[in-house]
Formats: C-alpha cells, sequence, structure tokens
C-alpha cells in the first residue's frame, strides 16, 4: 500500500498571465519551481482562491526571477490575472514514512517566498 502525500506547495502565488492558444500547462518562475521542489513537467494541481476552480495540469519553468505564474492552454480558462492560487504537487511514500516525511510549504507575497516550511 502507498499513500499519496503533499509534496510542495505555492501558497498565495498570484497569476501573472494567461495564454489560451498554447498546448497546455502552468509556467513557473523557475527560482519558486526549485525553492518549492516542483520539477518541470511534473504533475501539479492548481486551487483557484478567488473562484473556487480546482484542476489538474504539469509545470513548466519561466524565466528565474520572473515572477511568473502563467496559465497556458486550457487552463488559461481556470482563472485570470491577479487572482490568487495555490499549487500543490504530491507524492507516493509508503507508510512507514509518514512519521518523519515532511512537505515543501512555500508561503509567498508577491509571487516571492515570504517563509518556507
Amino acid at each position: 500500500m502507498w499513500l499519496t502525500v503533499l509534496k510542495s506547495k505555492l501558497h498565495q502565488a498570484c497569476i501573472t498571465h494567461t495564454e489560451l492558444l498554447y498546448e497546455g500547462s502552468c509556467a513557473i518562475d523557475e527560482e519558486l519551481l526549485k525553492a518549492a521542489g516542483i520539477s518541470p513537467y511534473e504533475q501539479i494541481e492548481i486551487y483557484n482562491i478567488d473562484n473556487g476552480e480546482r484542476f489538474t495540469t504539469y509545470a513548466l519553468s519561466a524565466p528565474p526571477g520572473s515572477r511568473m505564474i502563467s496559465l497556458r492552454g486550457a487552463a488559461a480558462h481556470k482563472g485570470k490575472v491577479h487572482e490568487r492560487v495555490i499549487i500543490c504537487a504530491y507524492a507516493m511514500i509508503e507508510p512507514s514514512e509518514i512519521t518523519y516525511f515532511k512537505p515543501t510549504i512555500c508561503l509567498l507575497k508577491d509571487n516571492r517566498v515570504q517563509s518556507s516550511v
């Protein structure tokens, strides 16, 4: 048996860009990806704080320092520029790992890491 757990979270990210005519994904500032431990092409869940939308896509790397959170393709219908989102990645672990497992949680302000847990 495996447990699905929160691996990484970017909390209170702000959408900076949307691009409907794109093959689909979410481009995230490379520095934010590294801080949260999310890899390019990794599956992510996005929860829109402002409109309640919840959807699955994958992460792409945006230029470091750009502070970009860009919803692309079909995902562009799920949020607007300036809306706040939570971006999560999950992992599968064995039950014996749960006692010491800790997710990486990055609390953001203006798409900059304010603190990490």
